[in-house]
């Protein structure tokens, strides 16, 4: 494969990078994917795996492996940040995971939800088909109305089952060809302690994992207010352990009313 071309004539305008971040963000609008490394050292990383896996055991045994494979949610962890050991909403809340979402997010985004994902070897995997992280939706906008943040708790390999892409699809409202997708779909490669950013309506799916060991992550999903969230997470957790840009970012200010009383109390009031 050759070396793309560094000069060109008749461009009357050029997107401006400078840095590697503006680079993450150019890719991210034009490709609607890209790998951000937030900069855990080795011992976030691995207390991070620790972590998952003790709460997927407590999970289990709270709301039973059988009941949990009767609707086939045994290889998920819905919404983490609840549980009160594990200290997941750090992870959901990490500062420069939120810049990055709000330089690409235009207005105010909220956290939709944040899942455990494990994708077991040699099984079926309930997120191995092709969707959009807003599905059924055929439509596109010219900024993004939501972000994917997929942690890596492994290593994301083409053994392992790592994510596949459709790059761009978040520019056409419908889905490409089977033979579009057969030339041009992408398996992404992406270590432990990294984010595999998406713009929510891309097209994705899960690998297949033709590995030994289970590949696992934690998935958040960010998007503007006009979506709900998956579960509520304002009734869910305390609001003074969150700095006003978090309790923004978990949705509080966007909570609704519970009647008039408390919408009228929510109102901000005029200044004298």
């Amino acid at each position: 494969m050759g070396t793309a071309p560094e000069l060109s004539y008749g461009v009357l305008r050029k997107a401006a990078v400078e840095s590697a971040n503006d680079r993450l963000l150019e890719q991210m609008r034009r490709q609607g994917f890209a790998v951000y490394d937030p900069g855990f050292d080795k011992e976030q990383i691995d207390a991070i795996a620790a972590r998952f896996e003790a709460l997927h055991e407590d999970y289990l045994a709270r709301y039973d492996t059988a009941f949990l494979q009767s609707v086939d949610e045994q290889y998920t962890i819905r919404a983490p940040l609840l549980w009160p050991t594990g200290d997941f909403d750090r992870l959901a809340l990490h500062p420069s995971l939120l810049d990055v979402v709000d330089a690409l997010i235009e207005g105010q985004f909220i956290l939709n939800q944040q899942n455990g994902i494990i994708n077991p070897p040699g099984e079926r995997y309930n997120q191995g088909a092709w969707h959009r992280d807003f599905p059924y939706q055929h439509f596109v906008s010219d900024t993004p109305l939501g972000i994917n943040a997929l942690y890596c708790v492994d290593d994301f390999t083409h053994d392992n089952g790592g994510i596949w892409v459709i790059p761009a699809s978040h520019q056409f409202g419908e889905f490409p060809s089977e033979d579009y997708v057969a030339e041009h779909a992408r398996q992404i490669e992406a270590p432990s302690g990294s984010f595999i950013l998406l713009d929510c309506m891309v097209y994705h799916a899960g690998g297949a994992n033709v590995s030994d060991r289970a590949r696992r992550a934690v998935n958040h999903v960010f998007n503007i207010p006009f979506f709900k969230q998956q579960i509520n997470l304002t009734n869910n957790l305390p609001t003074e352990r969150f700095s006003d840009r978090e309790q923004a970012v978990l949705g509080f200010r966007y909570a609704e009313p519970n009647g008039i009383e408390s919408f009228l109390a929510a109102r901000p009031r005029q200044s004298d």
